[in-house]
């Protein structure tokens, strides 16, 4: 008989960690186990419903089971695991029988109804990629496959993505079309494990005509899900049906197999970069137009050179401005906005220029790492950005050439390559040009 001890204990740990992980995750992963009758003080037997559950388990709280469970001679938790289909069977009456429902054909496809192609504010760092998901929408399957949408945080990719599947649906109405994020893939997976239809998942993924996906970075270190995406990946590319995938980072950078990584570059892999301050300042004046509030160009042009991170700061700036003129009925005043989203505002710092300094400015305007700066890493973003920054601190520090290099690691010949190759580049990049003069403006402010 399982005691009271053993009982109370594991209550008490599923206790801990609600509160600290999301219901969606605790009812997903942590409900479904349940403590067996032979546990004992020293030993811990677990039923669960797979070995995804057990490693899920092990790699997210080990150290709290630790905390809670006995553990053995290794410093381990003392548990054995049992899995579900190896308990013997009980015997049940048998149900009375239902007619079985054939399946819908309806697919039930949760779109963003804000996320569409007209609505989507064009600009020099997107045109590429937007054009790339029109042409995607236009013909499925037989334009770029797989597209491969990566960029930094509210940059506009799951506007593309839900843009495609909005477009597709009114124009190819025959075409089974699913958006799914990567985290809502994972938990349709265990639910169908634990409900022992994965087959039938399996048959619906697999019959899709357009399979959008966002957020895959999510899909790193699980390996076990990381297959069954591949394998549901390779069977719609055979079939020629298209898939569309959104990512932080671009193929590869991500923590994924080879193999995956080596599919997702079969295609197409497009950036969406940082808008440039004229796209700022339309997506303000669109954002304002949808709340019906009216902002001077001069007043839309100051809040677009000091918010630039991503589009959603930007709309969260409007929200917070109409918030405030329409219960104060102030009007929209350069005033008000530094009263009112100086927080929001890039912060310019106070402390005689360093690398430092210009690495963290470089980093956050060209959404990099400061340690991917430091690094060797050639990629094309990382490699300009590093230029740019080298380009910075030769103009605003009061440093010889090799001083500057030792401090990027490089030598004086590197830190000259990369200021003559941004000199040449400014002559005819005017966005790159205003991208360096408001990262210029952040550091000597």
């Amino acid at each position: 008989m399982l005691t009271c001890n053993a009982r109370d204990t594991w209550k008490q740990f599923l206790e801990y960690v609600r509160k600290r992980t999301s219901l969606t995750a605790y009812e997903n992963w942590l409900v479904p186990i349940q403590v067996l009758d032979v546990s004992n003080g020293e030993k811990f037997f677990l039923e669960v419903p797979n070995v995804f559950v057990k490693a899920y388990l092990l790699d997210n709280y080990k150290k709290d089971l630790c905390s809670f469970l006995p553990v053995d001679a290794s410093g381990e938790p003392s548990i054995e695991f049992i899995y579900a289909e190896q308990l013997p069977k009980k015997q049940s009456s048998p149900l009375p029988s239902t007619p079985i429902q054939e399946e819908s054909d309806v697919f039930d496809v949760k779109l963003n109804s804000s996320y569409r192609f007209d609505n989507f504010i064009e600009g020099t760092s997107n045109q590429f990629v937007k054009s790339a998901a029109m042409g995607i929408a236009n013909r499925p399957g037989r334009s770029y496959n797989p597209l491969f949408i990566h960029g930094g945080v509210g940059l506009g990719k799951t506007h593309l993505l839900h843009g495609i599947g909005h477009f597709v649906r009114e124009n190819h109405k025959k075409l089974r079309v699913q958006c799914i994020t990567t985290e809502a893939f994972i938990n349709d997976l265990v639910d169908n494990l634990r409900n022992k239809s994965v087959d039938k998942m399996k048959k619906f993924y697999r019959s899709l005509d357009v399979l959008l996906v966002d957020d895959i970075q999510f899909l790193q270190n699980r390996l076990n899900f990381e297959e069954e995406f591949c394998n549901t990946f390779e069977s719609l590319i055979n079939q020629g049906k298209q898939i569309v995938i959104t990512s932080d980072k671009p193929p590869s950078q991500l923590k994924l197999s080879e193999r995956i990584v080596a599919r997702m570059e079969w295609g197409l892999v497009a950036h969406v970069g940082l808008p440039d301050l004229e796209t700022r300042v339309a997506i303000l004046q669109h954002k304002a137009g949808q709340k019906g509030l009216t902002i001077p160009n001069r007043v839309a042009f100051y809040i677009a050179e000091h918010i630039y991170s991503n589009v959603r700061q930007l709309e969260g700036a409007i929200n917070r401005l109409s918030a405030h003129c329409r219960l104060l009925g102030h009007e929209v005043t350069e005033e008000l906005v530094e009263n009112t989203l100086s927080e929001l505002f890039q912060p310019g710092p106070k402390q005689k220029v360093s690398v430092e300094n210009i690495l963290k400015s470089v980093a956050t305007l060209f959404q990099v790492r400061v340690s991917d700066l430091k690094g060797t890493s050639r990629t094309k973003e990382i490699a300009l950005a590093r230029q740019i920054a080298m380009f910075l601190a030769k103009e605003l520090m009061q440093e010889s050439l090799m001083m500057i290099g030792a401090s990027f690691g490089k030598t004086h010949s590197t830190i000259l390559h990369a200021c003559k190759t941004i000199e040449e580049k400014i002559k005819s990049d005017e966005a790159l040009k205003r991208q360096i003069a408001l990262c210029r403006r952040n550091i000597v402010e």
